[in-house]
């Protein structure tokens, strides 16, 4: 009884050490969710038209504009192309390099050290870097009249294995060679957060499990698939999921390797995304569209992880 009484007099007290956050965690997130669910229903929303006085029915027609737009399917696909691309690649590397990075004592802090830099970098920073790797910076015409192409490393590799200059980013560049640039992007900028947890999480492996298999005389790559792989199943099943639900929130890289145009020159848009296709919708100031997008993308990242979840159920092993 007497704690009882003590717990609730000092109740206020922790209400008001959270009340700040509660009241930030309201106004910037709780109501931004509700409002954008109103707007979502509220056919043709706008701001401005909204301020005016103007008012709006009630109904779902912002998802069938949506869905009926092709540019929204174009975003739509490049986004899942993106997905299906870059998570298994990522996970798998990421896999690899944490095992080879736990089993290296010298230099293997140093090294977690190289592969996290990524992780702390700006987004925007490192896709003008990629950007010009990929580049082609101009021709001129040489001493005997020739084309001479100035380009970037990844085509001065290519080149110096006997091969020619590919066009990846620049105008008349084709669609492949866009999504493979962004995919090889996507996939190095994920590999540190992944790497981090499948580190742990292999640090905190039993030691005996692998002492026994040695024992037994068990080969390395049994080892890998029978014992690490089931032992990390839970981070992997973590990072898969947290994988598509970044690959569905893409933007940041596109735009800092195509800038906000989102495709080469001659087709600009060509690698927009669903995030992009939001931006787009409230840069026009079509708030009711945008809402509708981003409600959108909610239900399928959340079917998405529910898929995801239910695999796990049956994959990964606690």
């Amino acid at each position: 009884m007497a704690n009882s009484i003590v717990n609730s007099k000092t109740q206020w007290k922790a209400w008001l050490y959270l009340a700040p956050a509660i009241v930030l965690l309201l106004v910037f997130t709780v109501w931004p969710i509700i409002n954008t669910v109103r707007m979502a229903f509220l056919e043709n929303y706008s701001g401005l038209k909204a301020v005016g006085g103007m008012t709006f029915k009630f109904g779902i027609g912002n998802f069938l504009k949506v869905v009926q737009y092709q540019r929204f399917v174009n975003c739509l696909k490049n986004t899942i192309i993106l997905c299906i691309l870059t998570v298994p690649v990522s996970t798998i590397l990421a896999l690899l390099i944490a095992v080879c990075l736990n089993s290296i004592k010298f230099l293997g802090k140093a090294l977690q050290t190289v592969f996290f830099l990524p992780y702390v970098t700006n987004s925007i920073a490192i896709g003008m870097v990629f950007a010009a790797m990929f580049n082609i910076v101009g021709s001129f015409y040489g001493t005997e009249n020739e084309i001479v192409v100035t380009a970037g490393i990844v085509n001065n590799i290519i080149e110096f294995f006997g091969g020619e200059h590919i066009n990846w980013i620049n105008y008349g560049s084709t669609y492949a060679a866009n999504i493979a640039v962004m995919a090889i992007y996507i996939i190095w900028n994920a590999l540190p957060f992944k790497i981090l947890i499948l580190l742990g999480g292999l640090q905190s492996v039993n030691k005996q499990y692998y002492d026994a298999a040695k024992v037994d005389g068990t080969s390395r790559r049994r080892i890998f698939t029978r014992i690490t792989v089931p032992l990390l199943s839970p981070m992997i099943s973590y990072v898969v999921i947290t994988g598509f639900i970044g690959g569905f929130k893409e933007y940041t890289s596109i735009v800092g390797i195509f800038g906000e145009k989102m495709g080469p020159a001659n087709d600009a848009g060509r690698l927009n995304t669903m995030v992009g296709f939001i931006y787009d919708a409230l840069a026009a100031n079509n708030q009711g569209r945008a809402s509708a997008a981003a409600l959108i993308l909610f239900g399928i990242i959340l079917i998405v992880t529910l898929i995801n979840l239910q695999v796990s159920k049956k994959r990964v092993h606690y």
